[in-house]
């Protein structure tokens, strides 16, 4: 009969040694999975993929550890001799420095794809592939379901990314004898899972801006390989584009501009500069790598109503909670004032946790220093209602 104390406890004594204190997949603390196949450690989010991929894994607290079924000691001395820091330098060895490496909050396709590429895949192992792996290329095509302007239909768009041109284009028809819908310049491009938001699964926002106004499509493909190939293909044509932009930076100074997610976003009530407009719903984006809050009708809209740019407090920017004297229309009570050197700007939060949430994000804004760039940045902005 298994001895279940004596083997969780073994379990345990391994989560302590060093690499085996995070998931070996997101980095997420103190995993309580292990993949007695692999010889890893793994969060709960993280397991529920190995077992769709037959890794064997079990709870260390919740399951038994029959002796006779795994040959839990055998296992254990396999997990100790290997263990999380092992399996990634054997599963990890060449990931791509402009792959994404999955965090413990992001999506569930980007996880997904990660634990097959490494493990299932084997994609990183160092082993030369032909063909290339797609995203190595520096050119990718293919057809994304693309929402539309004015509407909520999702068509078919043939999608175009050249390394070499640093452009990703895209045309209204799979024909491509009519031109172009649009050429996006890889410099102001950015790329963000948002499948809650678009309502996918394998949801895509790409970002980038048109005339000094910030542009946004919403794509996603049904497979969820190929739209985590697509990013990683615009990943790797915009570290191209970096490495070009900057040639003196660092792999540890461009990574973090490669692609982000945003700060914060959601819906607040908006008045207009005189503070006795009536309030409108509007959803707000904030992009903390630009130092842009941005605000639009919809959360799916193509292009915003207008932008905020957040400096810091000794170039006369700031924000507080705020209460109106004289609102109108507004539902919601939990006021926020951003104020710049141009104007003050008063927004309502349905409940005190958004308040507080945007606060937070705003503030660690406001913390951080200006950067050159930011500077044109600043002074292409035009306030509006």
């Amino acid at each position: 009969m298994a001895n279940h104390e004596r083997n969780a406890k073994l379990l345990l004594e391994l989560l302590k040694l060093p690499g085996n204190c995070r998931c070996a997949d997101c980095g997420a603390p103190d995993p309580q999975w292990a993949s007695y196949k692999l010889g890893i450690f793994v969060c709960l989010n993280c397991s529920g993929i190995h077992r769709s991929l037959s890794n064997r894994v079990k709870s260390i607290n919740l399951d038994f550890w029959e002796d006779e079924l795994v040959e839990v000691v055998v296992v254990l001395q396999f997990m100790e001799s290997n263990g999380n820091a092992s399996a990634k330098a054997l599963f990890e060895k060449a990931v791509p420095v402009y792959y994404y490496r999955p965090q413990e909050n992001d999506c569930g396709v980007l996880r997904e794809q990660w634990i097959q590429a490494k493990y299932e895949r084997m994609e990183f192992t160092g082993e030369t592939k032909y063909p290339p792996i797609s995203y190595t290329t520096g050119f990718y095509e293919g057809v994304l379901w693309k929402k539309g302007k004015e509407n909520t239909q999702f068509l078919k768009r043939k999608f175009v990314l050249s390394e070499r041109e640093f452009t990703l284009i895209y045309y209204n028809k799979e024909n491509e004898s009519k031109g172009p819908k649009a050429v996006i310049s890889i410099k102001d491009l950015n790329a963000t899972f948002q499948p809650e938001k678009i309502g996918h699964p394998q949801g895509l926002q790409l970002t980038y801006q048109d005339n000094n106004h910030t542009r946004n499509l919403y794509v996603y493909h049904e497979r969820p390989e190929e739209i985590v190939a697509w990013f990683n293909a615009i990943r790797a044509a915009r570290y191209a584009y970096l490495k070009t932009a900057y040639p003196t930076g660092s792999d540890e100074e461009l990574i973090p501009k490669i692609t982000r997610n945003y700060l914060k976003e959601g819906y607040m009530e908006k008045t207009g500069p005189l503070q006795k407009e009536t309030f409108k719903k509007r959803w707000f984006v904030l992009d903390s790598q630009n130092r842009k809050l941005l605000y639009f009708k919809a959360q799916l809209d193509a292009e915003e109503l207008g932008v905020i740019f957040i400096g810091t407090e000794n170039k006369g920017y700031s924000v507080k909670e705020y209460v109106p004297k004289q609102a109108r229309g507004n539902k919601w009570k939990c006021g926020i004032m951003v104020v710049t050197p141009q104007r003050q700007f008063v927004f309502m939060c349905e409940q005190e946790k958004e308040q507080k949430e945007w606060l937070d994000a705003l503030r660690e804004v406001l913390s951080r220093p200006m950067a050159p760039q930011d500077y044109s940045i600043e002074a292409n902005i035009q306030y509006k209602s």
